[in-house]
């Protein structure tokens, strides 16, 4: 499956940004993951093929919300109250062979190509 994430930009601290990750077909695990400049790539949230389970980094635990809408194969970041710390490429990710949520980059076989969030101070 392909996915295209969108929805990146330039926001000051405090703002708010919406991600969006859509994919060309059916996927079960989805998650996201940021990659900041000299750094790996970390686990930021992810949900599972039913929806009701999620699961987030401390660093965005009650900032950051992800949802999804399988009408649409369509996954969601809302971020809030960002932080400069939260500047880094976003990437999206998905599963078609797991249906529960993971941290661990290994386990999503396919991968969209990154929208970039700055966040000034």
């Amino acid at each position: 499956v392909q996915l295209q994430a969108s929805g990146g930009g330039l926001v000051q601290a405090g703002g708010s940004l919406r991600l969006s990750c859509a994919a060309s077909g059916r996927t079960y695990m989805m998650g996201w993951f940021r990659q900041a400049l000299g750094n790996e790539r970390d686990f930021v949230a992810a949900i599972s093929w039913s929806g009701r389970v999620t699961d987030y980094a401390g660093s965005v635990l009650g900032r950051f919300t992800i949802s999804r809408d399988d009408a649409k194969n369509t996954m969601y970041l809302q971020m809030d109250s960002l932080k400069p710390e939260d500047t880094a490429i976003y990437y999206c990710a998905a599963d078609r062979n797991r249906s529960w949520v993971s941290r661990a980059p290994s386990e999503y076989e396919s991968w969209g190509q990154g929208t970039e969030v700055t966040v000034s101070s």
